[in-house]
Order: C-alpha cells, then sequence, then structure tokens
C-alpha cells in the first residue's frame, strides 16, 4: 500500500509497486513516515525541480543486492538529493535501485538506539546542518558569538536556530504570523515577530520560510549590518530576483553560491544552501538525542488518511509535524491542527 501523487493529487494505491530498474537495488520496510513541506509543495504543484514526494522516512533494509553495506535488517533513513530510481516513501515498502556508492549514500544508517520518532526528523536535521556549515562557511569565520537572526519559524527554521545555539551563536528565530508563534511558544521555544526585529543589529540572517517572498527577504536585509550576509534556504523558483538586490536567487541557493553586491546602498553578501552531504547525516544523528523534536509532533496517521490530510493541509496552515505509519490500518487523525 503507498500514496502516490498523480495528476488529480495524491493517491491511495494498495497494490505492490513496481521494483525500478538498476545495477542495485533494495527494498525497504517502511516504519514511520513525515511529511515534509516540500511535498505539500509538490501536491500543490508548486516546487520546481526532481520529485522528492514521500522522503522523510524511517525503515528497514527486507532485500538488497549490497548485503555488507546495506544488508538485510539495517535501519536507514533516505537522503532524497541523491539521484536514483525510487518509488515513494509514503508506503509500506519502498523500492530503490541505482549504482552501489549512490545507493550507499543514500540510505545513511540509523543507530538501533534512537527511537523512531527521533529518527525521522534525520533527513530534516541534516538539512539545517548544512545550512548552518554553509552559513559558517559563507561567513568565513566562526558561529561563535556572532548575532544571528532565522526569519521562518517552521520545523527547518527552528532546526537551523538550535544547532545555530550549539555553534555559539547567539540566535533570534522570528516569524511572521502569530499562530505559529503561539505554538511554538506552547511547546518552550521562543520566537520574536519578524516586524519588530531591530534595524542593523545581525551579523547574519538566514530566509528559512517556505519560500523567498520578497517581503520576508527585504526585512532580513534590512536587519543586517553592513557587510552582513543573507542566506537563502527556503524555496526559489527559477528567475527569481528581488527588485534593488542585484543577484539571481535562484542560482544562488541552488549552487551554493554568495554574491557581494548592495542593498539600500549598503555593502551585503547573499549567499545560498541547498541540499545535504552524508557528513550532515553523520552530524544530525549524533545531535538528535539531545535535540526536543518530538515536541513538534502533533498527529500520527495511517495510509489510507494521508491523501486527504495532504489536501487538507494544503488548503490550510498546518503547524507541527504530522507523522504516517504505514502498518496502521486507518483510524482518525490524532491531534491534528488542519
Amino acid at each position: 500500500m503507498r500514496v502516490e501523487l498523480g495528476p488529480d493529487g495524491p493517491l491511495l494505491r494498495r497494490e505492490r509497486p513496481h521494483c525500478p530498474a538498476g545495477e542495485h537495488r533494495v527494498r525497504i520496510r517502511v516504519d514511520l513516515a513525515g511529511v515534509c513541506r516540500s511535498d505539500l509543495k509538490e501536491v500543490a504543484r508548486e516546487r520546481p525541480g526532481p520529485s522528492q514526494f514521500g522522503h522523510e522516512l524511517v525503515g528497514v533494509v527486507r532485500e538488497s543486492t549490497l548485503p555488507r553495506a546495506l544488508p538485510t535488517g539495517a535501519r536507514v533513513a533516505l537522503d532524497p538529493n541523491v539521484p536514483l530510481a525510487r518509488t515513494t516513501g509514503f508506503a509500506t515498502e519502498m523500492y530503490a535501485a541505482g549504482p552501489a556508492a549512490l545507493l550507499i549514500t543514500a540510505f545513511p544508517r540509523i543507530p538501533a538506539e534512537l527511537p523512531s520518532r527521533q529518527a525521522i526528523f534525520a533527513e530534516p536535521l541534516a538539512c539545517a546542518e548544512h545550512c548552518v556549515a554553509a552559513l559558517t562557511r559563507h561567513a568565513g569565520r566562526p558561529l561563535r558569538g556572532r548575532r544571528i537572526v532565522v526569519l521562518g519559524a517552521g520545523a527547518a527554521g527552528l532546526l537551523i536556530a538550535r544547532l545555530a545555539e550549539r555553534a555559539g551563536a547567539d540566535v533570534v528565530l522570528a516569524n511572521r504570523s502569530p499562530d505559529r508563534a503561539e505554538f511554538l511558544r506552547a511547546r518552550g521555544f521562543e520566537v520574536h515577530p519578524i516586524a519588530a526585529l531591530p534595524a542593523s543589529a545581525f551579523a547574519a540572517a538566514v530566509v528559512a520560510t517556505s519560500f523567498v517572498r520578497p517581503d520576508v527577504l527585504t526585512a532580513a536585509l534590512g536587519v543586517l549590518v553592513p557587510g552582513g550576509l543573507a542566506l537563502l534556504y527556503g524555496g526559489t523558483a527559477p528567475g527569481d530576483r528581488l527588485p534593488g538586490l542585484a543577484c539571481d536567487l535562484d542560482l544562488i541557493r541552488r549552487a551554493e553560491q554568495a554574491a557581494h553586491t548592495t542593498w539600500a546602498e549598503r555593502p551585503v553578501t547573499v549567499a545560498g544552501s541547498y541540499g545535504t552531504t552524508p557528513v550532515d547525516f553523520t552530524a544530525a544523528l549524533a545531535a538528535l538525542p539531545e535535540l526536543p523534536v518530538e515536541r513538534l509532533i502533533t498527529a500520527e496517521i495511517g495510509l489510507p488518511e494521508l491523501p486527504a490530510v495532504l489536501r487538507a493541509q494544503v488548503a490550510g496552515r498546518p503547524l507541527g509535524k504530522t507523522l504516517v505509519r504505514p502498518s496502521t490500518p486507518g483510524g482518525p487523525v490524532v491531534g491534528s491542527r488542519s
């Protein structure tokens, strides 16, 4: 059983998927999956590029043509940025095929002692690790003691902020909408309104909203000290630009470039963070036990409910993380905010 994204949106299918062709193959039993903001973007047809639908997962290898590197019984996550032929992770079973090196990279091993409700955050936390590493690299110095603001208090922004704090930065997490801020405050996280941020106060600003909107990027540039760094993490589309800022936002983000330019007659650097590396997953899996990620979980559902939940979340404003347990036969959504 699986949920696929078709021309008319998400659809539940009960037959086993076909294994894609490739040099090597694995079959993964999916124990837990997570709904990511990029999944909702794909449902809404707002995400350009290759599909990554159903990529946050915790699974166990059931069959493998790589018995040493990916043995039967190995517990794995998925790096969706590795180019493989694969079926969706919103399923009881997922198949993947490709060259040995890519398969091994795509399925980082999860420690046996890490609970699934923590391990499900391995991929989003790896993306956040990559972002903080990019922030450090583009800044040209360690983050310790630097004042940084993260704009966008979704799961990605929250994880980026916590990792930057672990690196020694003085971090402010900010959001536009009061409902998300109240949601996080109720779970013990501090969030500030973007509109209340002081001007010219931060060495770096990370734009971690779902999309790099003109108003959010304008706010990020306005709170930077002269020569400050604006790091693009949120989604962009080919050709995206901000009037008055001389750079291609999508190119900068996807290529992880840095443009030294000006904004309001002041020097700024605009740089990008995109994707993950195996090092990011290693760091994320090591950090997960120390981060309160389970506070973000608001619902756990079965596959039969997923198509309706995805449509409802696209139409509404989902707060928190929805988990999908494929072995659950179906039933009411628990703790849903959508």
